[in-house]
């Protein structure tokens, strides 16, 4: 089932090079663009003590989310979609093993952070992004549909 919902998501790629591009640049620029969110938020006028330490909150769960990554890499190594004739690849292939997706953990660590401090409006607008993100990892090749909701337990 892994296997179909991947190559479901993943089916559009490189028949549209609009949508190539969008996704390829959200897949690029996706987290970082959640973390410049979350550091503008450092200037929020509204409850400034109670998002500073959400910020804070995001920021280490994003650490604590990517290092808990590094030992699950350890134990699991799964070859990626593209390499396993999953998938088809539109970006330039990585080095690592496919699960954990890192990129599904820090866009989940931090929206999880802003959804579990109470500011449900920024926190439901990250977990979009995170979504977003994630689907774009699938559709660009590089990941199981699995490794983007393994990646979203660990960033939670």
């Amino acid at each position: 089932m892994d296997d179909a919902i991947t190559q479901w998501i993943n089916s559009a790629a490189g028949q549209s090079i609009l949508l190539d591009m969008i996704m390829t640049s959200v897949t690029q620029y996706g987290v970082p663009l959640v973390v410049l969110i979350v550091a503008l938020q450092w200037w929020s006028q509204h409850d400034r003590l109670h998002v500073r330490h959400t910020c804070i909150a995001a920021g280490l769960s994003f650490f604590m989310g990517l290092g808990l990554n590094q030992i699950i890499l350890l134990f699991v190594h799964r070859v990626r979609p593209y390499d396993a004739g999953i998938s088809h690849l539109v970006i330039s292939p990585s080095s690592d093993w496919s699960f954990p997706s890192d990129h599904a953990t820090a866009t989940f660590a931090i929206a999880a952070s802003f959804l579990l401090r109470g500011l449900q409006r920024r926190g439901i607008a990250l977990l979009a992004a995170a979504a977003i993100v994630c689907i774009s990892r699938v559709y660009v090749g590089t990941h199981y549909f699995t490794d983007v909701l393994g990646g979203a337990v660990t960033g939670i």
